[in-house]
């Protein structure tokens, strides 16, 4: 295996890209140099040798320690979502998986969910969308990244509790992927989050609000068919309770948004989500 590593020295850090090789006499693995590329802050994708440039998880190392190379961090998370899109739609969660650990050595897991998979699961259903992937293909992708998100969550370690949310989609809607990204995100910020899943009937989601009285409620909806059945789930939400309601997925990301009496989530990072949280109380 080949990869960064770092050497600090005094303020400033240096890259040298190494290999993993096995030593036979002491029965260990042990680090050869390939080469020294330089201080980090202007070491480029020209300083790799050819025959490693392809290798993503060396690109974005390189971006990560040289903020000025833009271009080699954004090829790096292209060619990263090029892979996950292929991966997805093949529907092996192996390698779906290895994509994900190699990009977290480096980044964040939020930085994945935002950069990397949000994007190219908005790819894969507007593909569909337009027909340049069949039915058949998009469900395999949504299962495989429903796969990845749920071994990311038993990952993600939980924070002392603070407020409540409850995460549901309208009956009909069978698309749970944003809900899972979402509770996993609120879960590693502390909130106790509540996931309803999908098939859930309306009335027994009203059930649970008055019961479990949560601080605020997420609505996601991926289908365009489905929109009616949100807005009048939130109509109906309204009609016994004041808890601030909040409305988001693919459905609703077009410049012109369909009605809700309540405040639509549109082109929203997941950071920025915690400051919606904080502004709820204005949102019934």
């Amino acid at each position: 295996m080949t990869y960064i590593r770092v050497k600090n020295v005094k303020s400033d850090q240096y890259l040298y890209l190494v290999k993993s090789v096995w030593d036979s006499k002491r029965k260990a693995s042990k680090q050869e140099i390939v080469k020294y590329l330089g201080k980090a802050s202007s070491v480029t994708e020209e300083d790799i040798p050819k025959d490693y440039r392809k290798d993503t998880r060396i690109l974005s190392t390189i971006a990560k320690y040289n903020p000025k190379n833009i271009e080699n961090n954004q090829n790096a998370t292209k060619k990263i979502q090029e892979k996950l899109y292929k991966k997805l739609t093949e529907g092996d969660s192996q390698e779906v998986f290895k994509i994900y650990e190699e990009y977290v050595s480096n980044f964040n897991f939020v930085n994945f969910l935002e950069v990397i998979l949000k994007p190219i699961m908005y790819k894969i259903g507007e593909d569909w969308d337009t027909g340049k992937i069949s039915i058949s293909t998009e469900h395999i992708a949504s299962n495989t990244a429903q796969i990845l998100v749920n071994k990311i969550m038993q990952h993600v370690s939980r924070k002392q509790q603070k407020k409540k949310i409850l995460i549901c989609v309208p009956i009909g809607e069978e698309h749970r992927l944003g809900c899972d990204v979402l509770e996993t995100y609120l879960s590693s910020k502390g909130f106790k989050t509540y996931n309803m899943g999908t098939s859930i009937p309306t009335e027994s989601i009203l059930n649970f609000i008055d019961d479990e009285k949560p601080d605020i409620v997420f609505l996601s909806i991926t289908i365009k068919d489905n929109i009616q059945a949100g807005q009048r789930l939130v109509k109906k939400i309204k009609e016994q309770s004041n808890i601030p309601i909040l409305v988001g997925g693919l459905a609703v990301q077009e410049d012109e948004h369909p009605k809700f009496d309540t405040k639509i989530i549109s082109n929203t990072s997941l950071d920025e989500i915690l400051k919606i949280i904080r502004e709820s109380k204005n949102y019934h």
